[in-house]
């Protein structure tokens, strides 16, 4: 599935429903929260399909409160020491392992990714996007289901035939989230 389909998919899905909309061709994926009478807006790297399927499992994870903030209130590392790699790869399992989901329903290819080019992903972080997918095939976050199933609707045949029969689990609250999504230091 090409980029700009992954946008209009999302769009029509989520996006009006929501408040935001999704676009691509950034030099770096970006969340700019909703503004007044703005939109908010996901953007994502140039027009990678990945790039897009990615930062919307982001939005999918991220709790009302985090909506509210420019990039969900995290900053980005270009370069990390291994305790903020390890950090970085506690809670970048659960979004990696959301966009594996929607990579499937989209038939795009997934790799699991430290964010850094130059290193490899671990074993153990293979490992924990891998269990943290087994546990979101029994149970989707409400936003991650409307839009699986619209990936799947889009894609016949492409997807996992599990979003419908998956039962979502309703919006967490902010300190849920807050407690499930704090980022890396």
């Amino acid at each position: 599935m090409q980029a700009n389909q992954v946008i209009e998919i999302f769009n029509q899905s989520l996006g009006a429903r929501y408040g935001v909309a999704l676009i691509g061709g950034g030099d770096e994926p970006f969340y700019r929260a909703r503004q007044d009478t703005t939109a908010a807006v996901i953007v994502f790297r140039a027009d990678f399909s990945a790039s897009a399927l990615h930062e919307v499992a982001h939005w999918c994870l991220a709790g009302r409160r985090r909506r509210q903030l420019d990039d969900y209130g995290y900053w980005y590392l270009p370069a990390r020491n291994a305790p903020q790699q390890a950090a970085f790869e506690a809670v970048e399992a659960r979004p990696q392992a959301l966009e594996s989901l929607f990579a499937e329903a989209a038939g795009v290819d997934f790799q699991v990714s430290t964010d850094d080019v130059a290193q490899l992903p671990s074993e153990p972080f293979k490992a924990k996007v891998a269990s943290e997918r087994c546990l979101m095939r029994q149970r989707l976050p409400l936003r991650a289901t409307c839009f699986l199933d619209a990936l799947v609707d889009a894609n016949p045949g492409k997807g996992p035939p599990l979003s419908r029969s998956v039962p979502a689990q309703p919006e967490l609250n902010d300190k849920a989230n807050q407690q499930k999504q704090e980022h890396w230091a």
